[in-house]
């Protein structure tokens, strides 16, 4: 299952991208509309055209970065956002990257990725997070595809991932998903240990 930059570009030169829900995630949308510190360093990995980041981006965040493998998608948010910096759009591998941030959103990402890379995406968040740092976003608790992204999966296995490096402070059903989506996601709340 090679699900390499190409797969992605792909994708997106097709719209093939029914993950895209052309807006916000109304979950994070009310997280983030509670934040208050706009200095935070903010990374939204597998980030695709990342209303999310254009949200935050306009609520004054201006320390939010994005990495993708599909250029597209970066394409797609420069369009949108004329003014955000391009240093902070990453062409390449979320398991490359090497900085450090306050907070990490995950959107759609970890079910997009080989479930064989999970154990690793648990690792390198960690590694990506300063002392006290936040990974913060959706994860599907439904049973999805065994051979193409979206991956689903359940609370049990995910807490196998992650409680290695994060104390969960939350990890509940969502109660205010997109109405596609309804009970089938979990917000998450993951802090740094």
């Amino acid at each position: 299952m090679n699900l390499s930059e190409s797969f992605w570009e792909n994708k997106y030169k097709t719209n093939k991208i029914g993950w895209d829900l052309g807006e916000v995630s109304p979950p994070l949308k009310t997280y983030f509309n509670q934040l208050t510190n706009k200095e935070l360093k903010i990374l939204i990995p597998g980030g695709g055209n990342s209303y999310e980041a254009e949200y935050l981006f306009n609520l004054g965040f201006k320390n939010v970065y994005v990495v993708d493998l599909a250029k597209s998608a970066l394409t797609n948010i420069k369009e949108r956002i004329p003014n955000f910096p391009d240093e902070q759009l990453i062409l390449g591998n979320f398991f490359d990257l090497e900085n450090e941030f306050d907070l990490i959103i995950e959107q759609t990402f970890f079910c997009a990725i080989n479930p064989e890379l999970r154990k690793k995406y648990a690792s390198k968040m960690n590694d990506l997070l300063k002392s006290k740092g936040k990974l913060v976003g959706l994860l599907f608790d439904a049973k999805l595809n065994e051979d193409h992204p979206p991956f689903g999966g359940n609370k049990e296995e995910y807490i196998s991932y992650f409680k290695e490096y994060f104390s969960i402070e939350t990890m509940e059903k969502c109660y205010n998903s997109y109405h596609n989506r309804d009970e089938m996601e979990l917000f998450v709340k993951f802090l740094k240990k």
